[in-house]
């Protein structure tokens, strides 16, 4: 996974990027998550490989699997 990512503080301020490219990990998690579908990205990113997409995905499950963020249980739901 992160042979595909990397992390440059002289690349795009440090954010963690596709090897090679300046289109970063949290752009490729956001349009997936608004249902931009694999072919579409890499329509939109020449350059751009399936196995790069599933590598932000990983690389963003694993950024946050340590991380508690605490929810209020009492506030109410929307």
């Amino acid at each position: 996974m992160h042979e595909r990512i990397s992390i440059n503080p002289n690349v795009c301020h440090g954010q963690a990027c596709i090897r090679g490219t300046r289109i970063q990990v949290h752009q490729i998690v956001r349009m997936v998550a608004n249902g931009d579908s694999f072919e579409a990205l890499i329509d939109a990113y020449p350059g751009l490989q399936r196995e790069d997409i599933q590598a932000a995905l990983e690389y963003a499950a694993a950024a946050v699997e340590d991380e508690l963020t605490p929810i209020d249980v009492a506030a109410p739901s929307q």
